[in-house]
C-alpha cells in the first residue's frame, strides 16, 4: 500500500481541497483514495479568474447576469457535475463521505439571519444530498448552524481555529439535531463536518515564540491544538446524550483537518497530514500536498492518545507568552477578510470578462 492507502486504513478520510473538473475528480478517487472535495473563496477566485475556460464562459453569459449571478451559475454548476461524480461514495459510505462544499458569502460572516437565508438558497440550488454548505464559525456563524442543522441542510464549518469556538459548533450540531428530532423528522442523512484549520496557527504561534525566544516550541502549537479537539470530538460523540441521537441513526460530526500545506519550509510538507492521522478524521489537502503524502507520506495514528502530552505542549506555548486566545480571534477576523477580499477580487473579474465579451 502506497502512504494515502495508509491513510485510510486508518479511516482518515481523503478529501482534496482544489476545484477540479469532474473527470480530474474521478481520476482522484479511483487512484488516490479522495473521497470529498472542499473549496473557498480563494480557491474559487484562483480557478475561476485564473483558468481561460471560466474567462470563456463568463465572456458567453456575463452581459445576461449580474456578476454575483454569474458567480453563482458557473460556480453551481460545476458544483453539481463534481457532486455526482461523488454521488457513488456517498451512496456506497452511507453519507459518512461523498460531498463537497460552497460556501455563503463572507460579508454574512457576522450575520446570523442573512448566513441563513443565503444557506437555504444554495442548497436548494444545489439540489444534491451530497452537498455541504460552508458557514464560518463566528458567533453568528454557529448559531446558522444549529438552525441549518435543525432543517436538514448539511453544514461544513469553517474557519476553526480554538478549542472554544470548536466547542460551540459541537454544540450546535447536537442541539440542531436534536431539534429536528423533536419535530419528528428524521436525521439520519443530516451531515455535518468542522473544518479545524492548522498551519495558520503555526504560522502565527512561531512568530510570537520567535520574538520571546522559544524556538524549542515552534512547529508544536498547531498540532497539539488539533489533537485536543480530537479529544474534545471524542468526548462529545461518545456521551450519553449523543448516544440517543445515535439510536435515531445520527452520524457524529466528523474534524475535518484544513489549511493543511505547510507554510514553513522548515517543515516537512506532509507535517499536516501525517502527525493528524487517525480515526474517524477527515483531511482535505492541496493537489500538492496529496502529490507529496503519496510521494512520501509515513501516516500512522498519531491522535490516539495524544491529549495528555498535547495539552502539555499549549501550557509550554501559552507559559511562554503567547496568548492563544488573542492568536486564535485574530486568524478568524483575519481569515473571514481574506475570503472577503477574495470574493470581491472574484467578483470584479468576473465582470470585467463579462464587459470584455
Amino acid at each position: 500500500m502506497n502512504a494515502l492507502d495508509r491513510l485510510t486504513a486508518l479511516d482518515t478520510s481523503i478529501w482534496v481541497d482544489a476545484l477540479v473538473g469532474p473527470v480530474q475528480l474521478a481520476r482522484l478517487i479511483r487512484e488516490d483514495g479522495v473521497t470529498g472535495l472542499t473549496s473557498n473563496p480563494t480557491i474559487l477566485d484562483h480557478a475561476l479568474t485564473g483558468g481561460e475556460a471560466y474567462q470563456v464562459r463568463a465572456a458567453r453569459y456575463g452581459h445576461l447576469l449580474p456578476a454575483r449571478g454569474l458567480f453563482e451559475a458557473l460556480v453551481i454548476s460545476d458544483m453539481q457535475a463534481l457532486a455526482d461524480v461523488l454521488a457513488p461514495v456517498y451512496e456506497r459510505t452511507l453519507g459518512l463521505d461523498g460531498y463537497v462544499s460552497l460556501e455563503v458569502p463572507p460579508e454574512l460572516a457576522y450575520d446570523a439571519d442573512g448566513t441563513v437565508a443565503s444557506a437555504r438558497e444554495l442548497w436548494a440550488k444545489l439540489d444534491r444530498p451530497n452537498a455541504m454548505i460552508k458557514v464560518p464559525g463566528t458567533t453568528a456563524g454557529i448559531e446558522a448552524t444549529a438552525r441549518l442543522i435543525a432543517e436538514g441542510i448539511n453544514v461544513n464549518v469553517t474557519l476553526l481555529f480554538s478549542l472554544e469556538a470548536y466547542a460551540s459548533v459541537v454544540e450546535a450540531y447536537i442541539s440542531g439535531l436534536e431539534a429536528r428530532l423533536r419535530a419528528g423528522r428524521p436525521i439520519d442523512r443530516v451531515a455535518s463536518v468542522a473544518s479545524f484549520f492548522v498551519s495558520r496557527v503555526d504560522t502565527a504561534v512561531d512568530a510570537l515564540l520567535a520574538e520571546r525566544g522559544h524556538s524549542e516550541l515552534e512547529g508544536l502549537a498547531a498540532v497539539a491544538n488539533a489533537r485536543l479537539a480530537y479529544a474534545l470530538a471524542q468526548e462529545e460523540f461518545r456521551s450519553e446524550r449523543f448516544a440517543k441521537l445515535r439510536a435515531a441513526g445520527a452520524h457524529p460530526q466528523r474534524l475535518l483537518w484544513a489549511s493543511t500545506g505547510t507554510k514553513d519550509p522548515r517543515y516537512s510538507d506532509v507535517k499536516y497530514v501525517d502527525e493528524l492521522a487517525g480515526p474517524g478524521v477527515i483531511n482535505t489537502m492541496p493537489l500538492a500536498t496529496l502529490a507529496a503524502v503519496h510521494d512520501h507520506g509515513d501516516p500512522a495514528d498519531r491522535l490516539t492518545g495524544s491529549e495528555t502530552a498535547a495539552q502539555t505542549t499549549l501550557d509550554a506555548v501559552r507559559a511562554a507568552g503567547v496568548d492563544l486566545d488573542s492568536v486564535t480571534h485574530k486568524l478568524l477576523e483575519d481569515g473571514v477578510a481574506r475570503f472577503a477580499a477574495s470574493m470581491d477580487d472574484l467578483l470584479l473579474n468576473l465582470e470585467n470578462a463579462a464587459l470584455a465579451a
